[in-house]
């Protein structure tokens, strides 16, 4: 990324951060004591260096190149402070990552997954940096819900970076072909079974709407569609299923209906995220559910063609499941060390126009620009970041205005706890009423909640 052009720019938004003041106690490692001294700005004089993780790898050429230039301008701004960048892949691998958090092994300020920051912080392996954001730019404009994930015990322990949330994927061509209107999605479950049948009726081996139901993927998307009907997986606390009820029953009934009674499924079942994909980029499928980066992978892998895609809300709209990363701070860091990640993640993450937000030079470097999310921001800075993302689109912003629209006033939730463990129990109950016109969805509800309550009692 050519920096030198950005840096005034820059200056105002991570020089707010050299003003920190105190927001609450400790210092900064999980501690109840500390001094003052801890919570005022880095000194730029004092000589920091720090560790990062997830630097896109060699092979990801434009996002490497924009990385290092982002690494070099912010070291420019900032002489005191190096960043030494990791680019281990994936950024965080399960083979490791629990061994290297453990034994206290990650980098200064370490790459997460949304769905793991709460275990992180119930196990003290983060350090506190409540105290050290107060002075971050746009950090009262970020997402509630995406910030909750990171904290704990009244007290924040890291900053998030980009989210995903599950939507409605669509075929706009589909839809005109089978007399839609492609800028007015469904958005109840009842108008995708009947835009389904619709566009089932094509013929030509064209079906209406998949789904998955394999390789844990069909719990993954079970989950989504109970979200959007307010239902839950488990119980709050987390002990017990919570799928045996009436919104899991209308889920796989509908279901049933669209695969058996209407035909908009098609035959072949089983599917999974490789299989669905090219059937939405060879014109025959008309909907799945998808998070918006799915749009990306189907042009460039599938050839599909960016204008023939929209993008809708989760029916219904009564949750959504999301997922998405950040980063957190290794509870060994310094007091220096937390204040100069902070100033590095909001240099790179939470400044609109800059960083991975940088959408003029990810245009330059042909880069897809104009999806709705990553979506962080609230307020003004959500303006910004959307007026600066719309300059620079290329791609058709206006396909996904529904979701654009409509998604922020979906409730997030998360994956629950030991997620795919449940995704494989759920792929059985949904395989079968895709695979058996006679299942019992009674039946398998009752066994999966057997089967997901012996898997609770036993996590750790």
């Amino acid at each position: 990324m050519k920096r030198a052009r950005r840096l005034a720019a820059v200056v105002a938004g991570v020089t707010a951060l050299a003003s920190v003041a105190a927001c609450g106690s400790g210092n900064g490692n999980g501690d109840k004591g500390g001094s003052a001294a801890d919570v005022g700005p880095l000194d730029p004089n004092t000589k920091v260096s720090i560790t990062v993780g997830c630097q896109p790898p060699k092979s990801s050429k434009a996002l490497r190149k924009e990385w290092d230039n982002d690494v070099a301008a912010f070291e420019k701004l900032h002489p005191n402070i190096t960043i030494v960048s990791k680019d281990a892949f994936p950024c965080e691998d399960p083979k490791t990552f629990t061994a290297k958090l453990a034994g206290g092994q990650m980098e200064n300020v370490y790459y997460v997954y949304l769905t793991d920051a709460k275990n992180i912080i119930e196990n003290g392996q983060a350090a506190d940096i409540t105290k050290y954001v107060s002075g971050v730019k746009n950090y009262q404009y970020l997402q509630p819900q995406l910030l909750n994930v990171f904290k704990g015990g009244g007290r924040l322990w890291g900053l998030p970076k980009t989210n995903y949330s599950m939507g409605l994927l669509y075929n706009r061509k589909l839809f005109q072909q089978a007399g839609l209107n492609p800028d007015q999605p469904p958005t109840t479950w009842d108008e995708v079974r009947a835009d389904a049948k619709k566009i089932a009726a094509l013929g030509n081996g064209i079906v209406g709407y998949a789904d998955y139901s394999a390789n844990n993927q069909g719990g993954w998307h079970f989950t989504a569609e109970m979200y959007s009907q307010g239902g839950d997986i488990v119980t709050p606390d987390g002990k017990k299923a919570a799928f045996n009820s009436p919104q899991g029953h209308a889920v796989l009934q509908n279901l049933q209906q669209m695969r058996w009674t209407d035909n908009s499924m098609g035959s072949k079942q089983l599917l999974q995220i490789a299989d669905v994909q090219p059937m939405m980029a060879s014109g025959k499928l008309g909907m799945y559910l998808s998070a918006p980066d799915n749009i990306p992978t189907i042009k460039d892998q599938f050839q599909g063609k960016f204008e023939d895609y929209g993008l809708a809300p989760m029916p219904a709209a009564q949750g959504t499941l999301i997922g998405g990363d950040g980063y957190m701070f290794n509870r060994k860091d310094t007091p220096d060390q937390i204040k100069a990640g902070i100033l590095w993640l909001e240099f790179e993450n939470l400044t609109p126009g800059k960083g991975q937000f940088d959408w003029a030079q990810k245009n330059a470097d042909k880069q897809p620009v104009g999806l709705p999310q990553p979506n962080i921001f609230t307020g003004p800075p959500a303006a910004e970041e959307l007026s600066v993302r719309t300059q620079n689109a290329n791609l058709p912003v206006q396909n996904y205005k529904a979701f654009a629209d409509g998604d922020p006033k979906v409730k997030y939730r998360l994956e629950p706890p030991q997620a795919q463990q449940i995704y494989a129990v759920l792929d059985g109950v949904v395989s079968s009423v895709l695979t058996n016109r006679n299942a019992d969805i009674n039946s398998l509800l009752s066994k999966a909640e057997t089967k997901v309550n012996g898997i609770l009692a036993n996590a750790d």
